[in-house]
């Protein structure tokens, strides 16, 4: 998008398998430190596509906002091989570090670590005109390969351990590495976005439309919603993205299916905005978008987000398939799932090979709060 397109600068606002087979129920309540914060960082890098990056400070302005990772220098050639037919494989993360606002907002103590309680693999097809969606819950058992942070650490392998604690245990660029180890698949990006930052994207937005099916009532992560349709503000989709106990069998794969659902809600609700009739609008979305994300350094640059973000612009809601990496519960742990192997790998092998992910790919588990939430 030229310079030329884009709309006059307006003032600065200021602103392994362990266990075996079987079912289980999740029961052992988790505290609010430890809820999932629903990644939004495509949504982000879209809003930079309406917003623009536009020419003199006001670029300057957004460019300084953004925070990059290093992930291709720090995890060098050790990796999966590059497919270059033009698709694209987005890890997508949500972080809850208890530092600053989102000590607030997440709950918990400040410890000083960060978590990423969400994943998400994004895979834009050839042609960037359908895409899939695969949430990785992070309580699935894996085992994490040896690791180097930005920082040069390097931390040893571990087995049976929780996904997400590799970005606990490493930050983003271990967290890259496990997902490369688990799916056999590059990541071409990585994009994180906060706490914060996704609860003021959501009011910038004006809310997003939701319809719910049945009642959502959960005082741990601060949300009562009656059946019916409502606009979320930034405090309601943040509590709906991060419930476990107000629906469904009070799993993280329940939470799932609501975020996933809420996903959907707010493409289209980016799209419906109409923020180029609006300037103040448009400078906040894009002011709050880059302030919320952390992307590889290749997107480390407003003009690489935006030429990045340009290339999904014309995916929405109706051409994106989005389902949960096939897992069961822990027989032996009913608050962690296990791999379902041989249906992971028909999930990897589509994804790899640029096909469609084969509806017999579907876990054994599934959280029991899908058709809840809809756009």
């Amino acid at each position: 998008m030229s310079a030329e397109s884009m709309p006059e600068p307006i003032p600065q606002t200021g602103a392994q398998e362990p266990g075996r087979g079987g079912r289980g129920r999740r029961r052992k309540p988790r505290s609010t430190g430890r809820k999932a914060l629903l990644a939004t960082a495509w949504t982000a890098a879209g809003v930079l596509v309406l917003g623009g990056a536009g020419a003199g400070y006001l670029y300057f302005k957004l460019n300084g906002n953004l925070h990059s990772v290093d992930i291709n220098q720090v995890l060098g050639k050790d990796r999966p091989t590059k497919i270059d037919n033009g698709s694209e494989n987005i890890l997508v993360l949500g972080s809850d570090t208890r530092a600053g606002t989102n000590k607030k907002l997440g709950g918990g103590t400040d410890d000083g670590s960060a978590r990423s309680d969400t994943a998400m693999i994004v895979h834009v097809y050839e042609g960037h005109k359908k895409a899939s969606v695969v949430s990785i819950p992070r309580d699935t058992l894996v085992d994490r390969p040896a690791c180097t942070d930005t920082k040069g650490t390097t931390h040893p392998a571990a087995n049976a351990v929780m996904f997400n604690e590799a970005y606990s245990t490493g930050g983003a660029t271990c967290a890259v590495k496990s997902v490369e180890a688990l799916t056999g698949i590059r990541m071409d990006h990585y994009l994180e976005v906060d706490f914060a930052g996704f609860q003021k994207l959501i009011d910038d937005l004006g809310g997003v439309p939701v319809t719910t099916t049945r009642a959502i009532a959960d005082p741990q992560s601060h949300l009562d919603l009656k059946a019916g349709t409502h606009t979320l503000d930034g405090q309601q989709a943040l509590g709906l993205v991060r419930t476990r106990h107000g629906v469904g069998d009070g799993s993280d794969l329940g939470r799932i299916q609501l975020q996933q659902a809420f996903v959907k809600a707010l493409l289209g609700q980016v799209k419906n905005v109409g923020v180029f009739s609006d300037p103040k609008k448009l400078y906040d979305l894009a002011d709050t978008a880059t302030k919320a994300v952390t992307t590889d350094s290749d997107l480390g640059s407003v003009n690489s987000l935006v030429d990045f973000a340009d290339g999904l612009k014309g995916i929405d809601a109706r051409h994106m398939t989005m389902v949960t990496m096939p897992v069961r519960y822990d027989p032996a742990n009913p608050n962690r799932v296990l791999l379902e192997k041989s249906k992971a790998r028909l999930v990897w092998d589509a994804l790899r090979n640029d096909r469609p992910i084969p509806a017999s790919a579907k876990g054994t588990a599934t959280g029991e709060a899908g058709g809840v939430v809809s756009g």
